[in-house]
């Protein structure tokens, strides 16, 4: 291993790769529809990286001081045969976890091969359990229970911890549905963690008045059931992690927007198409797949990434003010959240 530091000092632990720009979805805070039609041109299945492709990058990367993988989307599970891709990358010496991150709609019917392939991780999207406030947020035509049927069985096939990601925005599910879903983590043995609404994008029509802070939402929880600290798992972890007096478990929050964590990012993120993103608020990234395609030897493609992380200095979410507000950046549909 050959590690690698940013012009901030941070190093190169974890790597994101969107597998597909696809989703079943339409959240509102990430695919809007009037965006994500019918039209809209998504990628062609030539123009994603293959399996393999993605192994190699993932080899490369692991040279570099990566540990850990996590698979996004789009949906993840949109991927034919994305269990193959799992165990490529479980098999990659260096790589100690692969996760995935998935809305979970199709998960009751891959949870035991993804499993079999070597995942030993899943985070479950879902900010709601009231069908009527699912669907509005998620934009889609589906009980929240088929969601609930994968998580289940997520859990039943041995993956752990089993995550819940819920994005709050106020006046849309800050209220009870925070409190159920902790209840839900609760008494299910889950990790439900509670993500500020970001300016990801430029489509969500984000607003700072709809983020709740995630400090309101410890507090509120803390008010109904005792919270203490607990240390993170490791530098660079994003989530404030928590655990309940009483012994129930665990509970999170992701504070991006009120409490930025830039100055401990240690994060990558690759597209669907092969582009190295440094940033969840980038505008642009490094074509990576045309080295892959181009012939590029391994030495090639990791003095790549070495120069792209060496010459890493953005802190987006620390500088956040009136003045960004109009730059470019990439949708989180596209590099994954």
């Amino acid at each position: 291993m050959d590690s690698v530091t940013d012009r901030l000092g941070r190093g190169l632990r974890d790597l994101r790769i969107s597998v597909t720009d696809r989703c079943n979805f339409r959240c509102r805070y990430c695919m809007p529809r009037e965006e994500f039609g019918p039209d809209f041109a998504f990628l062609e299945r030539s123009d994603l990286l293959s399996f393999e492709e993605i192994a190699q990058v993932v080899s490369a990367f692991a040279r570099l001081g990566v540990r850990k993988v996590r698979l996004t989307g789009g949906e993840p599970l949109l991927r034919r045969e994305v269990e193959r891709l799992v165990a490529l990358l479980v098999g990659i010496e260096g790589i100690d976890d692969v996760a995935m991150t998935t809305n979970g709609s199709l998960l009751a019917g891959k949870a035991q091969v993804l499993r079999e392939a070597g995942l030993a991780r899943v985070t479950v999207s879902l900010d709601s359990l009231d069908d009527s406030t699912f669907r509005a947020v998620s934009d889609v035509r589906l009980p929240v229970a088929r969601v609930l049927e994968g998580i289940a069985e997520a859990k039943a096939v041995g993956m752990s911890p089993v995550k819940i990601n819920a994005v709050v925005k106020r006046g849309v599910n800050d209220g009870r549905d925070v409190i159920e879903l902790a209840a839900f983590g609760r008494d299910h043995g889950y990790v439900v963690r509670f993500i500020e609404y970001m300016d990801v994008g430029t489509t969500n029509g984000w607003r700072m008045q709809d983020v709740v802070p995630a400090r309101t939402l410890v507090d509120r929880l803390d008010a109904l059931w005792p919270l203490e600290p607990v240390d993170p798992h490791h530098d660079g972890e994003v989530a404030e992690r928590y655990r309940y007096r009483d012994g129930a478990g665990e509970v999170g929050v992701i504070a991006s927007v009120t409490q930025p964590f830039c100055h401990t990012c240690t994060r990558a993120r690759i597209s669907a198409k092969g582009e190295l993103f440094t940033c969840l608020f980038a505008a642009t990234g490094t074509d990576l797949r045309g080295l892959l395609r181009g012939g590029a030897g391994t030495a090639d493609l990791d003095t790549a990434i070495r120069a792209v992380w060496a010459g890493r200095a953005d802190r987006y979410s620390a500088q956040r003010a009136s003045e960004t507000a109009e730059l470019a950046r990439v949708e989180m549909s596209y590099i994954g959240g």
